[in-house]
């Protein structure tokens, strides 16, 4: 396994209780107990998950989170929060984090939520070019870096999983099925518009003129694709 998370977590029994048993199961783990910490480590170091709490010390986990993305870091993360209220958790995905628990929760429930976010992580060396160039895009698919005019692109880890299959499959079109069950994992049957959703928000960060994309193209009646160069 040896994948490698970082956990940033200020309430020491807890630091304690996630760390042990992280390391039980097989994981790499490096601890930060602020946000400040927290965010130096996880633009500095190549990590396959943030374990991320809200309520920290020095720098919030909002912010920290929505700064990660600013740095044009793709990393999952999961955020950890005491509080309950649904606007959080709006607040949380919408700055780019990749799923939410509430405090308290089933350590069960904690390694399934891992499991599967490390299932469909963009850290995974992929077989193909580890660096494309699309005009002023630049895509580093093993740093899971994205760049535009040298600048970085604040992608959340699912919009590059997103970009990621495109490119892999780059000339030919794919469904909204096809996405649902390679990105996300669902039954290609599942109603959903979080692809549509997703392909807007990809498009508005890396596109010159999202109304009219120059790279990623709907097909009508079939799905997307990513121009053919």
């Amino acid at each position: 396994m040896n994948e490698h998370i970082l956990l940033i977590e200020d309430e020491e029994a807890l630091l304690t209780t996630l760390t042990d048993r992280l390391r039980a199961e097989g994981y790499s783990v490096e601890v930060a107990r602020n946000g400040e910490e927290g965010y130096h480590h996880g633009t500095r170091n190549v990590f396959d998950l943030i374990i991320l709490d809200i309520q920290l010390p020095k720098r919030n986990g909002f912010d920290v989170c929505r700064d990660i993305r600013q740095a044009g870091v793709a990393t999952p993360i999961l955020m950890l929060t005491a509080r309950g209220q649904l606007v959080d958790k709006v607040v949380g995905l919408k700055i780019g984090a990749d799923d939410y628990m509430t405090k308290p929760f089933e350590m069960i429930e904690l390694m399934a939520r891992i499991e599967a976010l490390l299932r469909r992580s963009p850290m995974r060396p992929p077989e193909k070019e580890e660096v494309q160039q699309f005009g002023d895009l630049r895509v580093d698919l093993r740093g899971t870096e994205v760049t535009r005019e040298g600048k970085p692109v604040a992608l959340s880890a699912r919009e590059f999983q997103l970009l990621r299959y495109l490119l892999e499959n780059r000339g030919k079109t794919v469904s909204r099925g096809e996405l649902l069950k390679e990105v996300w994992g669902y039954s290609a049957s599942t109603y959903t518009r979080t692809v549509d959703m997703h392909i807007a928000s990809l498009r508005q960060k890396i596109e010159p003129d999202p109304k009219q994309p120059q790279w990623v193209h709907t097909v009508p009646g079939l799905g997307y694709k990513f121009a053919a160069l």
